[in-house]
């Protein structure tokens, strides 16, 4: 096993149906899934990555021969250099990308952190003022819980995505028909990873985000849909998906 190498990952984004998706794929037996999502490998900071130790990653897969071995870490797509190191790590693997309107991938970023306590501030402010904050971060210019706004740059993060892999190897879903047609999305999901014996499945909710009290305001949609409307241009001419 000391060159074998998990067949896919699930990259990101954040709140965009990557929980629903991993547990789908838990529930199928050709599957063979790390044993907690978002394993945090490629985005630790601490690892010597001039000579990478990967056994402590292999360790959370099942090694029985002729599972496909994958993994759910969102903040891939957007954490510098995860996806460079990805490649060097496996170069033909296969990535899976789900998106969400990010406006609505944002709001929902934020009322996470407001329930777990880590963000006190309101979302009109953390989309605008609060911004400011990730050029105190390390490394400079992101950060895991305040970056409600910057995950959403899906075009930026699929341009360097592709110009690290070939877009065969690339599958891109829409959170929402994973959440209203399950079953279509995971047949995709099996063609695009070599999964021939396919189940159908029932939609479900997973991860209903708690009320925290407050509603979106369209001023803030406004406001979101202009700074993205650029990267959404670029995302549609990338992948052909437009939220609007």
């Amino acid at each position: 096993m000391a060159h074998a190498r998990i067949d896919f990952i699930v990259v990101g984004a954040q709140k965009a149906g990557t929980t629903a998706l991993h547990d789908f794929l838990s529930e199928d037996p050709a599957y063979a899934v790390s044993g907690i999502k978002e394993v945090h490998f490629f985005d630790d900071e601490t690892m010597n990555w001039d000579a990478p130790d990967y056994a402590p990653y292999h360790a959370h897969f099942d090694w029985r021969p002729g599972a496909i071995r994958g993994e759910a870490t969102p903040i891939y797509l957007y954490w510098p250099r995860s996806l460079e190191r990805i490649s060097v790590y496996n170069p033909v693997i296969k990535l899976i990308v789900m998106l969400r309107d990010p406006v609505e991938r944002a709001w929902s970023h934020w009322r996470m952190e407001t329930v777990r306590g880590v963000e006190t501030r309101p979302f009109s402010w953390c989309i605008r003022e609060g911004r400011t904050r990730l050029f105190k971060a390390a490394p400079w210019g992101v950060h895991r819980e305040f970056s409600y706004v910057e995950r959403g740059f899906y075009g930026e993060q699929m341009a360097r995505l592709l110009d690290l892999f070939p877009r065969e190897q690339v599958l891109v879903l829409k959170a929402e028909d994973l959440r209203t047609a399950p079953s279509a999305a995971l047949t995709r999901v099996a063609a695009f990873l070599g999964n021939h014996h396919v189940r159908r499945v029932e939609p479900r909710e997973v991860h209903v985000g708690r009320d925290v009290g407050t509603r979106l305001a369209a001023g803030d949609v406004a406001f979101l849909r202009e700074i993205y409307a650029d990267d959404a241009a670029r995302l549609m001419d990338l992948t052909g998906i437009l939220f609007e």
